[in-house]
Formats: C-alpha cells, sequence, structure tokens
C-alpha cells in the first residue's frame, strides 16, 4: 500500500511539474502573423498611389475609387474588418509594406522577380501591357521598344516603375524624367517637356480621354506582359491561401467580369476626378 501511495505522489509531482513547464513555455508562432494583426485589429490596411485610373483614382472628394479600391472592399467586407485605404506615392508603397505600416498593396503593382524577392504576390487579378502617351506622330507609329532608343527623344515615367526599368533597359539613349504621380507625367508631356510618357496602357488611353484637345495619342505598345496582383508580406501562408481562395471565388462568380465593365467600358467615373 505505501509502495502504491508514494508511485501516486510521484505521478502528481511529475504531472504538476510538466504543468508548470507548459505555462513557462512560449506560445508557439502563429502560422498567420500579418492576418492574426489586422483581424485583432479589425481594419485592414490597403496601399494605394490613388492615381493610376481606371484601377485606382482620387474623386474631388479626395476618395480613392476604381478597380482596386473595389476589389479591396470586397476583400475587407470577406474577412469581417473594416478597410482602411493609405493614399501615398507608389514608389513608397513596397517600404510601407516591408515596415509593417500597410498590411498588404493593391494598387495596379506589377508581379517582378525583383519585387517577389522583398514581398509576397497573390494574382494576377488583372493583366495590362506597356503604352506611350504622346503628341508626336512619329512616336505614335513606334512598333518596338527599340524605336524609342534615340537620344533625341525624351520620357517621362513614373518613379519606381515598370515603366521606368522597362524604359531605362530598353531605350538607354534617350533622356527619362520621373515624377511621383501619373498625372505629374501626363501634365509633363502637354507642357512639351516630354515627347511621352510610358505607362500602363489603360492609363495612358485614360488620360488621352480626359484631355481631349492637347492631342495626346494613347499607343498600345507590345513592350512587356504586365500581370498585376496583390502584394503582402513574406511568411504568411494563411494569408496568401486565403487571398488565393477569394480571388479564385470572385474570378468563378463572375465578380471580376462585373468590375471590369464597371471601370472599363463604362467611364461614367470620369466627371468624379479632380
Amino acid at each position: 500500500m505505501k509502495k502504491l501511495q508514494l508511485l501516486w505522489a510521484l505521478t502528481v509531482i511529475v504531472s504538476l511539474l510538466s504543468g508548470c513547464a507548459e505555462m513557462n513555455r512560449a506560445p508557439a508562432p502563429s502560422s498567420s502573423p500579418v492576418m492574426d494583426r489586422f483581424l485583432s485589429r479589425g481594419e485592414l490596411r490597403v496601399g494605394m498611389s490613388g492615381d493610376m485610373p481606371p484601377l485606382n483614382m482620387t474623386t474631388k472628394e479626395d476618395k480613392i475609387i476604381g478597380l482596386d479600391a473595389d476589389l479591396a472592399a470586397m476583400a475587407a467586407d470577406a474577412m469581417g474588418v473594416k478597410l482602411n485605404v493609405q493614399k501615398m506615392a507608389f514608389a513608397g508603397l513596397l517600404p510601407a509594406l516591408e515596415a509593417d505600416s500597410i498590411d498588404m498593396i493593391i494598387s495596379n503593382m506589377t508581379m517582378t522577380p525583383d519585387r517577389n524577392l522583398k514581398v509576397a504576390f497573390v494574382g494576377p487579378y488583372f493583366t495590362s501591357g506597356k503604352g506611350l502617351l504622346t503628341k508626336r506622330s512619329t512616336l505614335a507609329e513606334a512598333k518596338k521598344l527599340e524605336d524609342l532608343n534615340s537620344p533625341q527623344f525624351t520620357f517621362v515615367v513614373l518613379k519606381g516603375s515598370t515603366s521606368e526599368a522597362v524604359t531605362r533597359k530598353g531605350a538607354p539613349q534617350a533622356k527619362l524624367l520621373t515624377v511621383n504621380t501619373e498625372n505629374e507625367g501626363v501634365q509633363t508631356v502637354i507642357d512639351g517637356k516630354a515627347d511621352g510618357m510610358l505607362a500602363d496602357f489603360p492609363i495612358c488611353a485614360v488620360a488621352a480621354y480626359r484631355h481631349q484637345g492637347f492631342g495626346l495619342v494613347p499607343v498600345a505598345a507590345p513592350i512587356t506582359y504586365e500581370p498585376i496582383g496583390i502584394a503582402v508580406p513574406k511568411g504568411d501562408p494563411q494569408l496568401i491561401n486565403w487571398l488565393q481562395n477569394f480571388l479564385h471565388s470572385i474570378e468563378k462568380a463572375g465578380y471580376m467580369k462585373d468590375l471590369g465593365e464597371k471601370w472599363f467600358a463604362k467611364p461614367t467615373w470620369i466627371d468624379q476626378l479632380k
């Protein structure tokens, strides 16, 4: 009997010690650190430049609208959190994401190998290609990037964009100006300070439509293939999986087609812009 009592006492002591060890042990790291943060906060912070129509643009009331804005709102609603769109210069989006100042980027951002080394991408949710906005008939007839590679041409591009990288590599002899917003680039062409602006073709097309009377011509140049995706911090596989399933679901349900028709086929939003 005494042996049994001693054995029982030792078992209780071992159990208590094991329990204390479990209590003192650090909690296991979450498999979804980013998602955990914004779910507990109840707010999804999405970075957007707000000057890339028709994917994202700013109204006269300083509200960001467009396909990107609608997509962000749908994602936040599906997550059950409030959407907080943070407007910033395009070149500042990736640094803000890496600094955890925002939770994701939905801002007409091309998924490039270089960017993918720094952050994770989900998509594409949209595909685009480069275009040229110009007033010069000779440039409007350009068929390939090599046709633009001359020191007699000056081009303007968005700082930190794929347009800048493509132009520097494909037309190194041309003079290059960089601006913080697409609107600045359009104005540079209108003012005659640049022969043309390299940007995603939808941006060029909208700019020519909005500024009729200035002789602007949008040229769909077969320069690059631009897969546009959602950028998120590295190290959160559950968030990536959630976004993959989300994009797949809304694509199959026809919502992406609806957004395309809303923002591309019916430009009734033009008058809302600054």
